[in-house]
């Protein structure tokens, strides 16, 4: 995997955050979602670092990146806080500006990092996501039913962190299984699927998924709240297989007041589209990154 990328240890003031980088051309950070970590890239990023110097990153909190510690206010893991610490990644590599393309809990931490500091983010792709005050302010019975983990991974700590402790791999199974993580067999090999299963089974780890979930509950709901569009180009990709559809109809639309400059389309996959279709998702960001 990853192939003519070089492991790095970028360094940011709160800690180190773990990335791959390779490639040549305009930066492109890549971030992924939960509960995975960079590798869910490892089949998009080669395609992309053609045109691109491609930045896979570990969101702090998950993979090798460093933990946050956690607080009554959930600020540390906060999305506003994240994009901040990848905004310091990059600049550790003499990055000051650059494009974003992030999936689920990434496409969070990228669309806020556009929100808050547009001279930074040149263009947004946020992949299989509305914004996170959307979600809670049109969650209903069908919807609580199937984001059942929004609500119970955001319950106070230590309640989540113990019950999923008591059987990681139950817990990993009912639920991601059922989003369709590893579904598509082929695009999913077993070392990935065990690195994405180990993620639960640290307590260090989980703890941060858990207080990511948090922040989204509370914090990052009154960052949203604030108000604010994305001044860059934004393009929204999701899974015609997943939720969105469902649940929101025009995804678009909802999209529509978040951003002056918006495209976007659903491709045949589930939630996970990076990996269950990662020829298709490269296409579509390369050529929406290239564009003028």
């Amino acid at each position: 995997m990853f192939d003519g990328f070089e492991l790095r240890t970028l360094s940011t003031p709160r800690g180190p955050v773990c990335a791959r980088v390779g490639g040549s051309g305009p930066p492109l950070l890549v971030l992924h979602g939960y509960p995975q970590t960079h590798v869910m890239w490892r089949d998009t990023a080669p395609a992309l670092a053609k045109y691109f110097t491609v930045v896979a990153a570990d969101l702090p909190g998950y993979g090798e990146s460093f933990k946050p510690i956690p607080a009554d206010d959930h600020a540390p893991h906060s999305k506003r806080a994240l994009a901040r610490d990848l905004i310091a990644a990059m600049g550790d590599l003499g990055f000051e500006r650059f494009a974003v393309a992030g999936h689920d809990r990434g496409g969070r931490v990228g669309y806020r990092m556009a929100l808050d500091d547009p001279a930074v983010v040149s263009k947004l792709a946020v992949l299989d996501i509305v914004p996170t005050a959307e979600v809670w302010a049109r969650m209903d019975r069908r919807s609580a039913y199937v984001y059942w983990h929004w609500v119970f991974l955001s319950q106070p700590s230590p309640l989540p962190e113990r019950l999923i402790s008591g059987d990681p791999d139950a817990f990993f199974e009912h639920h991601l299984g059922r989003l369709g993580l590893g579904r598509a067999n082929d695009r999913y090999p077993a070392e990935v699927i065990a690195a994405y299963r180990a993620q639960l089974g640290d307590m260090q780890t989980l703890r941060c998924i858990c207080e990511d979930y948090r922040a989204g509950a509370t914090i990052d709901v009154q960052h949203d709240r604030a108000g604010g569009t994305i001044p860059c180009p934004v393009l929204a990709l999701w899974g015609s297989r997943g939720a969105l559809e469902s649940f929101y109809g025009d995804v678009l639309a909802v999209w529509y007041g978040w951003a002056d400059n918006l495209q976007g389309r659903a491709i045949d996959a589930s939630h996970f589209l990076v990996e269950d279709d990662p020829d298709e998702v490269a296409r579509e960001l390369i050529e929406f990154f290239r564009g003028t």
